[in-house]
């Protein structure tokens, strides 16, 4: 881990993400078809975690991010597994990213409800109204909770679909006291207007990071590359250094599992975010380490 605070590190210029964490592990040959996605093999072959996250370093990821994204105590009930072995899959995460990148910061990946569903659902948002914030936040606290005991140094609540959970999420931070970035899942539709995928205007939610001490960058993932430029306009409005790390552009059919079209991050893009005031750019799904290391090179 490095010594600067990543808070102070973002105050001096851009900080270099990750890539796609589960990308990298089918790359070296995992099948992660099954509900626990990239989480599985937290359980069944940690060493394989540690190598994604090492190819990631090497090519340039000051930050590793764990592999806790679709870790709930529900789904992992589900393969017969219980709450105790939940936290120690979560510990576990944080351990793994430590060893294969060292000195990179550590971020807690703390992924939306809907990642746990494992249908999708973290691209509509739709279970928001039902939950509420009380019980998203109950959903979330625990997995918090373990991410900031186990030493992460900034917790990742990304992939967030919905304002609702976006407004848990930041109380859970608030009383955490562990730093955190809030990173959208956004849309832009016909008028131009950028909405989280439940369809409620991105700018308000980002608006609600305004005061919060705990947050430190705001923006988004997980979303296509032509849309990160406007929802880094819409983020401005929290006041915040931006986060940005698209997709690769290409489309992902839940139904079938499988990613669909042409990806690609361009690079150039990539000064275009820092302008806007990204300062943690990085890649999420179908980027790889060697998208990674052509985005470092454009911010170095």
């Amino acid at each position: 881990m490095p010594d600067l605070p990543l808070a102070t590190a973002l105050a001096a210029g851009p900080v270099v993400l990750d890539g796609g964490l589960a990308t990298q592990l089918e790359v070296q040959g995992h099948d992660l078809s099954s509900a626990l996605w990239s989480a599985r093999l937290l359980y069944d072959d940690p060493e394989a975690v540690v190598a994604a996250h090492a190819a990631f370093a090497a090519a340039g990821a000051q930050v590793a991010t764990t592999a806790s994204y679709q870790v709930s105590i529900e789904g992992l009930a589900a393969v017969g597994l219980d709450a105790a072995e939940a936290r120690r899959l979560v510990v576990r995460s944080v351990q793994l990213a430590g060893r294969g990148a060292p000195e990179s910061w550590v971020a807690g990946s703390v992924g939306p409800y809907g990642a746990a569903l494992a249908d999708g659902s973290e691209y509509t948002g739709g279970y928001a109204g039902e939950l509420g914030v009380d019980r998203l936040r109950q959903w979330h606290r625990p997995r918090m909770q373990w991410l900031a005991e186990a030493g992460a140094d900034v917790l990742a609540c990304e992939t967030v679909p919905a304002a609702a959970e976006a407004e848990a999420l930041l109380e859970e931070a608030d009383l955490l006291g562990l730093p955190v970035w809030l990173s959208l899942t956004t849309v832009v539709d016909d008028e131009g207007a950028v909405r989280t995928r439940r369809g409620e205007p991105a700018a308000d939610v980002f608006a609600m990071a305004h005061g919060v001490e705990a947050v430190v960058a705001v923006g988004v993932n997980c979303t296509a590359p032509s849309a990160v430029g406007p929802s880094l306009a819409a983020a401005a409005r929290a006041g915040k250094p931006l986060v940005a790390y698209p997709n690769s552009g290409e489309g992902w059919d839940a139904a079938a599992r499988r990613w669909t079209g042409a990806g690609g991050v361009d690079p150039a893009d990539v000064l275009a975010w820092v302008d806007a005031g990204a300062r943690l750019i990085g890649g999420c799904c179908r980027v790889g380490p060697a998208d990674v290391s052509a985005l470092a090179a454009a911010i170095r």
